[in-house]
């Protein structure tokens, strides 16, 4: 499966954040809607950045709670790995699992389409894997 497959399942929508806007407004938007993390965009297109929960919580163990004033430039992740439509879920878990993320945003013709989680690729990988055993399930009993 490829990741266009997997948008086409999942949607296509994809939160995003302004650079300028704060920390507290992150940390509200991921609890409200359940999010691990928000694409920071200007425009909702291009991505200036990343910012997780993880990035949240480790800065604020840092700094303190004073961060949730700053804004979320101050702490987002600025380089993004991207993949594309025509990847497979597959290279997308070997890639967050190398680079220990959880959040690979979608780009096609440097515009964001998309956002893919760790946990919608472990959904796919069950699901094949399930198929894989009903098959063998059924090759075993015809041919015994």
């Amino acid at each position: 499966m490829n990741v266009s497959q997997l948008l086409s399942m999942k949607g296509r929508e994809v939160a995003t954040i302004r650079p300028d806007d704060t920390v507290a407004a992150v940390a509200a938007i991921l609890a409200e809607r359940g999010f691990g993390a928000l694409v920071v965009s200007e425009d909702g297109e291009s991505i200036a950045g990343i910012v997780s929960e993880r990035d949240i919580v480790r800065t604020i163990a840092v700094h303190g709670g004073g961060l949730l004033d700053q804004p979320v430039s101050a702490i987002m992740t600025r380089t993004v790995r991207t993949c594309n439509e025509n990847d497979s879920v597959d290279r997308l878990m070997t890639i967050m699992t190398e680079h220990r993320f959880r959040h690979l945003p979608v780009t096609e013709d440097g515009k964001l389409v998309g956002l893919i989680s760790i946990g919608d690729v472990v959904k796919v990988r069950v699901r094949q894997l399930e198929h894989e055993a009903e098959q063998l399930e059924r090759y075993v009993r015809n041919t015994w």
